[in-house]
């Protein structure tokens, strides 16, 4: 926050001193001064967005790195041919933004384009800035496939995860803890324990119960206990992950017509129009050569608004 807040001040200084350089400009009539208030302007209206952005990126896994998952949808090999054109866009905003990527896994279509691929993408807040282009992504051309010339519409879905480290931590608190102790059970005469060696510890939150009678010591039982108990609570937490993104996947709509959250259109017109945030932009060549920002930005602010 004292960062933020150290940028703030500065920005408001050189605010300050540009208000001054102008007056001066206005009263000299100084071209070369206009242009360093214009261009000082620019300058300072950068950095206010980037602190706008950082307070966007504080929802939980914005700081990580990202793995983007994308898959060719209806339209077959028009739909991996913009796949193909959608895994460029991305490793060209990747290259803009000096973020690393490792790709994962590809499979190539039969005639052309890309099936599926999926790859990692590492720096600062890749997660958080990515979120905004997960979704369907649609787009209305003239087929370079198509011999007599017809427009078509291909669809590919975009999904993008957080890259969380895999070490699950396992804090148990004893208050969550019911401990009892018993009479271990042996086959009888001068074998029978006559003290209560045996532990069955309960995990109040999840209800999971383990116990261990094997040792003569009470204190060795409650250890062995306790170590089942958190590979136990690891299993279960590894579960949920898993089922986790498991939903996310089920939960995306099919890749085909009425799902997408954003079209871009060559034919008959040319503009990139994002459906969540009503932002569009004309110029898709520089869209599909990776200027993303904008509608990242677009989505990152209406979020925020949203809440």
């Amino acid at each position: 926050m004292s960062d933020i807040l150290q940028t703030w001040k500065r920005l408001s200084d050189e605010l300050e001193e540009n208000e001054l350089l102008l007056d001066m400009a206005l009263e000299e009539t100084d071209q070369e001064t206009f242009k360093d208030v214009y261009e000082k302007t620019g300058e300072l209206r950068r950095d206010l967005r980037s602190i706008e952005l950082r307070q966007m990126l504080k929802e939980e896994n914005d700081d990580k790195n990202a793995i983007v998952s994308i898959n060719a949808g209806a339209g077959g090999t028009e739909a991996q041919d913009w796949t193909e054109m959608l895994v460029r866009m991305y490793l060209r905003w990747c290259e803009r933004k000096g973020f690393a990527v490792q790709i994962v896994d590809l499979l190539e279509g039969e005639e052309a384009g890309i099936k599926n691929t999926t790859f990692t993408v590492s720096g600062p807040n890749a997660y958080g800035l990515l979120k905004a282009e997960s979704g369907i992504h649609r787009l209305v051309r003239i087929s370079p496939f198509d011999a007599s010339g017809r427009r078509h519409t291909s669809f590919a879905a975009v999904l993008v995860f957080p890259e969380v480290d895999d070490r699950i931590e396992i804090e148990v608190k004893q208050a969550d803890l019911r401990i009892d102790t018993y009479r271990a059970s042996g086959a009888g005469g001068q074998h029978v324990n006559k003290t209560s060696s045996a532990v069955r510890i309960t995990h109040l939150p999840t209800g999971i119960v383990v116990q261990c009678q094997n040792e003569k010591s009470q204190h060795r039982n409650r250890d062995i206990a306790m170590k089942i108990l958190r590979a136990r609570l690891y299993e279960r937490e590894k579960r949920l992950q898993q089922e986790k993104l498991q939903e996310t996947h089920d939960n995306l709509d099919e890749i085909a017509w009425g799902s997408q959250i954003r079209s871009y259109v060559l034919q008959p017109y040319r503009l990139v129009k994002d459906h969540r945030t009503g932002f569009e932009k004309g110029d898709v060549e520089s869209v599909l050569d990776g200027d993303l920002d904008d509608f990242i930005e677009a989505y990152l602010m209406s979020r925020l608004s949203g809440k």
